[in-house]
Protein backbone atom coordinates (compact mmCIF):
# COMPACT_ATOMS: atom_id res chain seq x y z
CA UNK A 1 0.00 0.00 0.00
CA UNK A 2 1.14 3.20 -1.34
CA UNK A 3 1.92 5.75 2.29
CA UNK A 4 -0.28 8.65 2.62
CA UNK A 5 1.53 11.79 1.40
CA UNK A 6 2.88 14.06 3.98
CA UNK A 7 0.97 17.33 4.98
CA UNK A 8 0.79 20.22 6.66
CA UNK A 9 0.19 20.14 10.84
CA UNK A 10 -2.57 22.39 10.10
CA UNK A 11 -4.47 20.72 6.76
CA UNK A 12 -7.37 19.08 7.21
CA UNK A 13 -9.03 15.92 5.78
CA UNK A 14 -12.90 16.20 5.78
CA UNK A 15 -15.36 13.35 4.67
CA UNK A 16 -18.62 14.59 3.27
CA UNK A 17 -21.07 12.61 1.77
CA UNK A 18 -22.75 13.09 -1.72
CA UNK A 19 -25.88 15.13 -2.09
CA UNK A 20 -28.27 17.33 -0.35
CA UNK A 21 -26.18 17.06 2.77
CA UNK A 22 -22.75 17.63 0.95
CA UNK A 23 -24.63 20.67 -0.21
CA UNK A 24 -25.69 21.86 3.68
CA UNK A 25 -22.61 20.76 5.10
CA UNK A 26 -20.00 22.76 2.49
CA UNK A 27 -22.58 25.65 3.29
CA UNK A 28 -22.09 25.27 7.33
CA UNK A 29 -18.41 24.54 6.67
CA UNK A 30 -17.82 27.64 5.09
CA UNK A 31 -19.84 30.26 7.33
CA UNK A 32 -17.62 27.94 10.47
CA UNK A 33 -14.64 29.50 8.23
CA UNK A 34 -13.56 26.88 5.88
CA UNK A 35 -12.68 28.21 2.49
CA UNK A 36 -15.15 25.49 0.81
CA UNK A 37 -16.94 25.81 -2.30
CA UNK A 38 -17.53 22.55 -3.66
CA UNK A 39 -18.55 23.53 -7.70
CA UNK A 40 -22.05 22.19 -9.04
CA UNK A 41 -22.20 18.71 -11.33
CA UNK A 42 -18.07 18.52 -10.43
CA UNK A 43 -17.60 14.75 -10.88
CA UNK A 44 -13.98 14.95 -9.02
CA UNK A 45 -14.26 13.24 -5.81
CA UNK A 46 -11.26 15.12 -4.25
CA UNK A 47 -11.37 18.51 -3.44
CA UNK A 48 -8.51 20.72 -2.28
CA UNK A 49 -8.89 24.08 -1.04
CA UNK A 50 -6.20 26.09 1.21
CA UNK A 51 -5.26 24.15 4.18
CA UNK A 52 -8.80 21.82 3.60
CA UNK A 53 -9.10 18.35 1.54
CA UNK A 54 -12.59 16.90 0.94
CA UNK A 55 -13.26 13.75 0.21
CA UNK A 56 -16.91 13.14 -1.52
CA UNK A 57 -17.89 9.89 -0.29
CA UNK A 58 -20.97 7.49 0.21
CA UNK A 59 -22.97 8.10 3.52
CA UNK A 60 -21.68 4.96 4.68
CA UNK A 61 -18.10 5.52 3.96
CA UNK A 62 -17.81 8.40 6.27
CA UNK A 63 -17.89 7.39 9.66
CA UNK A 64 -15.26 4.60 7.79
CA UNK A 65 -12.34 7.07 6.15
CA UNK A 66 -12.62 9.19 9.98
CA UNK A 67 -12.17 6.25 12.65
CA UNK A 68 -9.28 4.73 10.34
CA UNK A 69 -7.37 7.73 10.26
CA UNK A 70 -8.05 8.74 6.18
CA UNK A 71 -9.71 11.62 6.99
CA UNK A 72 -9.80 13.75 10.38
CA UNK A 73 -13.78 14.71 10.35
CA UNK A 74 -16.26 14.29 8.65
CA UNK A 75 -20.57 15.22 8.63
CA UNK A 76 -22.78 12.57 8.98
CA UNK A 77 -26.19 11.56 9.70
CA UNK A 78 -26.57 9.82 13.14
CA UNK A 79 -28.13 7.17 11.52
CA UNK A 80 -25.24 6.26 9.15
CA UNK A 81 -23.31 6.88 12.49
CA UNK A 82 -24.76 4.31 15.00
CA UNK A 83 -25.12 1.50 11.94
CA UNK A 84 -21.70 1.79 11.46
CA UNK A 85 -20.71 0.82 15.07
CA UNK A 86 -17.35 2.75 14.65
CA UNK A 87 -15.82 5.12 17.19
CA UNK A 88 -15.29 8.22 16.37
CA UNK A 89 -15.74 11.67 18.63
CA UNK A 90 -19.30 13.43 18.17
CA UNK A 91 -18.94 16.84 19.48
CA UNK A 92 -21.19 18.25 17.63
CA UNK A 93 -25.35 18.01 16.37
CA UNK A 94 -25.69 20.32 13.18
CA UNK A 95 -29.00 20.11 13.94
CA UNK A 96 -30.01 20.04 9.80
CA UNK A 97 -30.89 16.73 7.80
CA UNK A 98 -33.21 16.03 10.53
CA UNK A 99 -35.56 12.62 10.55
CA UNK A 100 -36.21 9.91 13.01
CA UNK A 101 -35.74 5.97 12.55
CA UNK A 102 -39.00 4.11 13.30
CA UNK A 103 -40.81 0.88 13.51
CA UNK A 104 -42.90 0.52 10.70
CA UNK A 105 -46.42 -1.73 10.09
CA UNK A 106 -49.56 -1.85 8.05
CA UNK A 107 -52.03 0.61 9.52
CA UNK A 108 -53.73 -1.94 12.33
CA UNK A 109 -51.45 -4.74 12.22
CA UNK A 110 -51.71 -6.88 15.40
CA UNK A 111 -49.84 -9.95 14.74
CA UNK A 112 -46.45 -10.97 16.08
CA UNK A 113 -43.43 -9.60 14.93
CA UNK A 114 -41.45 -12.50 13.67
CA UNK A 115 -39.45 -10.69 10.60
CA UNK A 116 -37.95 -7.21 10.07
CA UNK A 117 -36.69 -5.51 6.95
CA UNK A 118 -34.10 -2.57 7.07
CA UNK A 119 -31.05 -0.64 5.98
CA UNK A 120 -29.96 -0.86 9.76
CA UNK A 121 -29.43 -4.37 10.30
CA UNK A 122 -26.94 -3.61 13.16
CA UNK A 123 -29.74 -0.88 14.65
CA UNK A 124 -32.71 -3.10 14.34
CA UNK A 125 -31.43 -6.12 15.64
CA UNK A 126 -30.59 -3.93 18.98
CA UNK A 127 -33.36 -2.75 19.23
CA UNK A 128 -35.56 -6.03 19.31
CA UNK A 129 -33.12 -7.39 21.17
CA UNK A 130 -33.50 -5.10 23.71
CA UNK A 131 -37.71 -5.40 23.93
CA UNK A 132 -36.89 -9.23 23.78
CA UNK A 133 -38.58 -9.83 20.41
CA UNK A 134 -36.89 -12.61 18.55
CA UNK A 135 -37.02 -11.76 15.46
CA UNK A 136 -35.16 -12.32 12.05
CA UNK A 137 -33.48 -9.47 10.65
CA UNK A 138 -33.46 -9.08 7.38
CA UNK A 139 -31.02 -6.14 4.97
CA UNK A 140 -32.84 -4.31 2.39
CA UNK A 141 -32.26 -1.63 0.17
CA UNK A 142 -34.28 0.68 -1.97
CA UNK A 143 -37.93 1.10 -1.21
CA UNK A 144 -38.13 -0.91 2.48
CA UNK A 145 -41.32 -0.14 2.97
CA UNK A 146 -42.31 -2.86 0.23
CA UNK A 147 -41.25 -5.38 2.43
CA UNK A 148 -44.14 -4.72 4.76
CA UNK A 149 -46.69 -4.64 1.66
CA UNK A 150 -45.82 -7.91 0.36
CA UNK A 151 -45.56 -10.27 3.49
CA UNK A 152 -41.73 -10.32 2.72
CA UNK A 153 -41.32 -8.90 6.84
CA UNK A 154 -44.21 -8.26 9.52
CA UNK A 155 -42.07 -4.66 9.90
CA UNK A 156 -39.44 -2.42 9.13
CA UNK A 157 -37.30 -0.01 10.58
CA UNK A 158 -36.59 2.75 8.13
CA UNK A 159 -36.51 6.55 7.95
CA UNK A 160 -39.17 8.45 8.39
CA UNK A 161 -39.67 12.28 7.74
CA UNK A 162 -42.64 13.98 6.96
CA UNK A 163 -44.71 11.09 6.58
CA UNK A 164 -46.26 11.24 3.54
CA UNK A 165 -44.93 8.14 2.08
CA UNK A 166 -46.41 6.15 5.07
CA UNK A 167 -50.09 7.48 4.69
CA UNK A 168 -50.01 7.08 0.81
CA UNK A 169 -49.35 3.45 1.54
CA UNK A 170 -51.51 2.60 4.67
CA UNK A 171 -48.52 2.29 6.92
CA UNK A 172 -47.84 4.06 10.69
CA UNK A 173 -44.77 4.43 13.22
CA UNK A 174 -45.55 2.08 15.61
CA UNK A 175 -42.13 3.20 17.82
CA UNK A 176 -39.83 6.06 17.29
CA UNK A 177 -36.10 4.15 17.13
CA UNK A 178 -34.27 7.39 18.23
CA UNK A 179 -34.06 10.78 16.44
CA UNK A 180 -31.86 11.91 13.52
CA UNK A 181 -29.33 14.69 12.35
CA UNK A 182 -26.28 15.42 10.86
CA UNK A 183 -23.15 15.31 13.09
CA UNK A 184 -20.13 16.66 13.04
CA UNK A 185 -17.57 13.48 13.62
CA UNK A 186 -13.79 13.52 14.22
CA UNK A 187 -11.08 10.75 14.56
CA UNK A 188 -9.94 10.62 18.31
CA UNK A 189 -6.10 11.18 17.51
CA UNK A 190 -6.59 14.12 15.24
CA UNK A 191 -8.38 15.43 17.45
CA UNK A 192 -5.16 15.90 19.30
CA UNK A 193 -2.65 16.21 16.09
CA UNK A 194 -4.66 18.64 15.04
CA UNK A 195 -6.77 20.55 17.97
CA UNK A 196 -5.56 24.13 16.46
CA UNK A 197 -7.46 23.34 13.73
CA UNK A 198 -10.20 21.27 14.76
CA UNK A 199 -10.53 22.88 18.38
CA UNK A 200 -11.47 26.33 17.02
CA UNK A 201 -13.97 24.39 14.40
CA UNK A 202 -15.59 22.67 16.99
CA UNK A 203 -17.03 25.68 18.56
CA UNK A 204 -17.53 27.93 15.83
CA UNK A 205 -20.13 24.56 14.21
CA UNK A 206 -21.77 24.29 17.89
CA UNK A 207 -21.76 28.57 17.49
CA UNK A 208 -23.59 28.18 14.49
CA UNK A 209 -25.52 25.17 15.43
CA UNK A 210 -27.10 26.89 18.56
CA UNK A 211 -27.84 30.09 16.50
CA UNK A 212 -29.33 28.36 14.20
CA UNK A 213 -31.87 26.27 16.89
CA UNK A 214 -32.72 29.40 18.92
Amino acid sequence: MTPAPERAPGHLILALPKGRIMQEATALLSRAGLPLSVPEGSRALRHEFPGVTVLELRNQDVPVYVDLGVADAGIVGKDVLLESGRAVYEPVDLGFAACRLSLIREVGASGPVRRVGTKYPRVAREYLGARGIPAETVKLSGNIELAALTGLADAVVDLVQTGSTLRANNLEEVDVLFHSSARFIVNRAALKLRRERLRPLIERLRDLAASAGA
